[in-house]
């Protein structure tokens, strides 16, 4: 067969960018225990980028293989491969991230974005999994992302954050848990909320509505409102339902509005104090999330993250994977930044 235009010459640069343990992790992940017709972990990886990124069938790529003597492997044989390799390109794709982050900026406040987005395959089932991802709006890469099913919630705590950084989120993000998180992990949150979806209090742990407040926010300009959020106990289910003298933390916080032109409030919340971060710059710096909507458009217009071969066949999560790993490393590729030598890729000995 003719092979299909998968970029075969860029591969030598490509390998130059992935983790140096590929055999290693790869046997200790359950993915390449026996090698057969698979010669090492570099060409299963190749194999399932190459099924990723071309939509070809499985058993196109097996072919496409075999045309360039990578691997001899039938669709089948490709297939319990995929299979078994789930655990291992989370792995890889985790360890291509990390090598991206070495000599990260020197600000004193590192920015990250965090949202989530939806991946369906064929069905009509409205949510068939989510990619949860935290960027750096500086570069607007992708620096962790993690995949679940429609019972994976956004919520900050299902990331790693970093001591030190202001992560930003919309207002699925805007809850007492996730705050606390966040600030467990001696980080700060700027993120918007709902003021009927979070419970707020005056300094003397008095409740305060702050929709009642916005009569007060100009058409131009930011006002503030000092604020004690009650962090409820874990086994609550509903911030309705819990008295807040069983608050397991209270947060101080501030909690930010000001006007569209359309005069619609927008509320923010933050747990940086007016020294850190003054109200204007609060809402400014709050426009970068914008950029992880644009990323998410990128991986879907342009690497087709949102077409998904199969639902929730054995395979699913292994393709969105190697998507996800072939996005992390033509972010590097594309765009060479930080630890990337001038030469557009990793020199090794």
């Amino acid at each position: 067969m003719e092979c299909p235009p998968l970029h075969e010459e860029e591969w030598e640069y490509v390998r130059t960018l992935l983790p140096l343990d590929l055999e290693d992790s790869s046997r200790s992940a359950g993915a390449l225990l026996r090698c057969r017709n698979v010669p090492d972990a570099a060409a299963l990886l190749r194999l399932a980028l190459a099924y990723a990124v071309s939509d070809l069938s499985l058993k196109d790529v097996a072919a496409w293989a075999s045309a360039l003597h990578l691997a001899e492997i039938t669709g089948p044989g490709l297939f319990y491969r995929l299979r078994e390799a789930e655990g291992w390109l989370e792995h890889v794709l985790a360890e291509v991230l990390a090598a991206e982050q070495v000599g990260a900026e020197p600000a004193a406040w590192p920015v990250r974005v965090v949202d989530a987005t939806v991946i369906n395959g064929p069905g009509n089932k409205p949510v068939q999994w989510r990619a949860h991802v935290l960027i750096n709006p500086a570069t607007g890469g992708f620096q962790r992302v993690e995949l679940t099913d429609d019972s994976g919630g956004e919520k900050l705590g299902r990331y790693k954050i970093q001591r030190g950084e202001i992560v930003l989120g919309d207002r699925a993000y805007g809850t007492a848990r996730g705050l606390y998180a966040v600030r467990e992990a001696d980080a700060h949150a700027l993120v918007r909320f709902n003021p009927g979806n979070l419970r707020t209090c005056d300094e003397h742990r008095q409740r305060i509505h702050l929709a009642e407040k916005e009569p007060l926010v100009p058409s131009v300009g930011v006002v503030e409102f000092s604020v004690k959020i009650p962090v409820p106990p874990t086994s609550t289910k509903s911030h309705k339902t819990w008295d807040s003298a069983k608050a397991i933390a209270w947060l101080p916080a501030r909690a930010l509005a000001s006007r569209t032109r359309s005069g619609e409030v927008i509320w923010l919340i933050t747990t940086l104090d007016a020294t850190q971060l003054p109200p204007v710059q609060s809402m400014v710096l709050y426009r970068a999330r914008w950029q992880i909507e644009l990323l998410f458009k990128r991986l879907k217009s342009l690497l087709h993250l949102d077409t998904l071969p199969s639902r929730q066949g054995p395979t699913a999560k292994s393709w969105m994977l190697a998507r996800l790993i072939a996005a992390a490393l033509a972010q590097r590729l594309v765009q060479p930044s930080g630890p990337l030598s001038p030469w557009g890729y990793e020199l090794r000995a």
